[in-house]
Formats: structure tokens, C-alpha cells, sequence
């Protein structure tokens, strides 16, 4: 259990671990722990917010840096990901091309549009939360996005038979693996409806409908999800959530 949360931190964050081999055994409960980074993430943002009330730092500064905990936790992984597939499903080519995209390491441009797109709204509306019990189910969110995408990975048909996200899937605990992603699921989900309720459901019921459009354009485009798609989904998941929650207390508020 030990070496496999190991695994997970060196594997999808930049928190120095203490490094164990790589090998199977040592990945075995790997996707499991995966949601923990998104703790850490969620209790960096609620001390970030806590620190900007104190010392009555402006949104915009907030903002920034809540848009940057994420890359420094994780080195930027999933927004690569992200990338990837924005490149490939611009390319409008067959499903093999596509895959052939996503594998070239290199950005291209539709890719760079996207990014700072994404980049640009994610920090416009991080300017909006101003309220801890917010920042909180934000929070929340983070943990929820990789619990789904564990879940993906172990129960969604794979698009490739080889790959970063295979290296992680087959040697994994299914069962194991199914019963924490559940656990996270079901903890994050409840915690977020329990500091607002109707913040916290507005953003299971978004989340829930970001994994189901995951699941239908993923098979659609690619026959599958790859790790690069993961990626996507756990990007869009989290601006979904973020969205929800904005404006989900604006309208309270109205």
C-alpha cells in the first residue's frame, strides 16, 4: 500500500516521495490514491483563501495563484493531457490519426488557443470566489475529479493496449481500486454537500454529466480513453465544477 501511494505522488505530482522501484507490484493500488494529490491540492486553495482573508489580499492575486497550485502539485500532467486531445479532436481525422496526435509530444496550435482559453476563464472565475464555504467546495471538487477519473480508468475500455495509463491499469487491484475510488467518491461528494448544499449538489449533478459526455465522446472519437484523455476529462471536470459552484451562488445570492 505504501510503495503504491509512493507510486501515485511520483507518478502524478511534483511532492517529494520517497522513490520506490518501478515495478507492478508497486502500482498495484496506485489509481486508488490518486484523488489524495487532490487533497492536498483542496487544502493548499482553502489555506490560500484563508491566508488572503487574513492579510486582505485582492481576488486577482488570489486568483493566480489558485490557478497555479494545481500545475506546481502536479507539474502540469493533466493540462498536457488536456492539450493533447484538444489537438487531436481538431485535427478532424480518423480515429488511428488521432491517437498518432495525441502520441507526438509536441503542442500544436489549436492546442495553445485552448489552453490559454481555458487558462483565461478559470482564473476570471476564481476571481468570483470570495466565501471560504466556496473555496471549500472547490475544494471538494479536486478530489472528486481524480476519484472519477480513477474510476475511468479501471471500468472504461481503453483505446490503446499499451501507454502511461496502462502501465498504471493492468497491474492494478480492480476491485481494490473500485472500492477507494468509490470511498473518495462518495466522502468528497458528501463533504461538499454538507458545506453547501445546494453548491455542493449543483456540482455532483455537473461533475456526473462532465463523466457521462467523457465516456460518449471518448468512445466516440478514439474507441476508448487513454491516459492523455483522462487528463481532458479531470481539466474539464474541474472548470465544470468551478463554473457550478460560481455561479450556483450567484443565483442563491440573487
Amino acid at each position: 500500500m505504501l510503495r503504491s501511494l509512493c507510486s501515485t505522488f511520483l507518478m502524478y505530482s511534483r511532492i517529494p516521495v520517497p522513490k520506490v522501484e518501478w515495478k507492478e507490484d508497486n502500482r498495484r493500488y496506485a489509481l486508488g490514491f490518486f484523488p489524495l494529490i487532490g487533497a492536498v491540492i483542496g487544502g493548499l486553495l482553502i489555506i490560500w483563501r484563508i491566508v488572503c482573508d487574513y492579510l486582505d489580499i485582492g481576488q486577482n492575486l488570489f486568483s493566480a495563484v489558485a490557478v497555479l497550485l494545481p500545475v506546481l502539485v502536479t507539474g502540469g500532467i493533466h493540462l498536457d493531457g488536456f492539450c493533447d486531445v484538444c489537438d487531436a479532436r481538431a485535427s478532424y481525422a480518423d480515429r488511428e490519426k488521432r491517437l498518432e496526435i495525441m502520441a507526438d509530444p509536441h503542442i500544436g496550435s489549436f492546442a495553445a488557443i485552448k489552453l490559454c482559453l481555458y487558462l483565461i476563464l478559470q482564473a476570471g472565475l476564481f476571481t468570483q470566489v470570495t466565501e471560504a464555504d466556496t473555496t471549500a467546495v472547490i475544494a471538494c471538487g479536486y478530489v472528486l475529479s481524480r476519484a472519477l477519473s480513477a474510476l475511468t480508468a479501471v471500468t472504461f475500455n481503453s483505446a490503446k493496449s499499451s501507454g502511461t495509463l496502462q502501465s498504471f491499469v493492468k497491474p492494478s487491484d480492480k476491485k481494490i481500486t473500485l472500492v477507494m475510488a468509490g470511498a473518495f467518491i462518495t466522502a468528497s461528494a458528501a463533504s461538499a454537500a454538507v458545506i453547501m448544499p445546494v453548491q455542493g449538489l449543483s456540482a455532483i449533478v455537473t461533475a456526473a454529466l462532465v463523466l457521462v459526455w467523457h465516456r460518449y465522446s471518448a468512445y466516440r472519437d478514439f474507441g476508448g480513453i487513454t491516459g492523455d484523455l483522462c487528463g481532458w476529462f479531470l481539466q474539464m471536470c474541474e472548470i465544470a465544477l468551478l463554473v457550478a459552484a460560481v455561479f450556483t451562488e450567484r443565483l442563491c445570492l440573487s
